[in-house]
């Protein structure tokens, strides 16, 4: 029960945080072509991933037995990850992770969310890996509606519109 209740949860922050809000970063590479490109990436991916979380959680979870949206949601990005295209983890920003593995694990992830707690949607850095950029990204997943307390009850002292978590990307930019 715990489970799914967190999937329509994560489901509700999904279908409204969509990451429509302003999408500001570190925009220092703001007109370099191939960063651009890659951010309108990570846009239709936070779109699609956000999309189906909660269109798995509406017409496939009717109960604990169901496989929940979430952990749907984590097997993809394990597979996409697996395939090499990109990685995409879901991040707890409230300090109290239902898996710890949820935990932001390295400083972009820290620091993303530290700006999205500050209000910010969207948090961005362009890195180097082995010689090769890629785009460090973090979308928030606000608190949007009061189910949300019934698995997590640690989120009745934040506010509709407060992140609770985010995705984070990291996605090579194709130069």
């Amino acid at each position: 029960m715990k489970t799914r209740l967190a999937v329509l949860g994560l489901a509700a922050l999904a279908a409204v945080a969509g990451v429509r809000g302003v999408w500001a970063g570190d925009r220092t590479d703001s007109k370099d072509p191939a960063v651009a490109r890659t951010r309108q990436i990570v846009r239709m991916l936070d779109d699609i991933y956000k999309t189906a979380v909660v269109l798995i959680t509406k017409h496939y979870v009717h109960d604990e037995s169901d496989l929940p949206a979430g952990s749907a949601a984590i097997a993809l990005f394990a597979a996409i990850k697996k395939k090499g295209w990109h990685e995409v983890r879901l991040l707890d920003a409230t300090g109290e992770p239902m898996d710890e593995a949820n935990s932001p694990r390295d400083e972009f992830e820290k620091k993303a969310i530290a700006h999205l707690k500050a209000g910010n949607a969207y948090y961005e850095e362009v890195v180097v890996k082995d010689g090769k950029r890629y785009l460090r990204a973090a979308t928030a997943l606000p608190v949007v509606m009061r189910k949300c307390t019934m698995c997590h009850p640690h989120y009745e002292d934040y506010k509709k519109g407060q992140p609770i978590g985010a995705l984070s990307y990291t996605i090579p930019i194709q130069e």
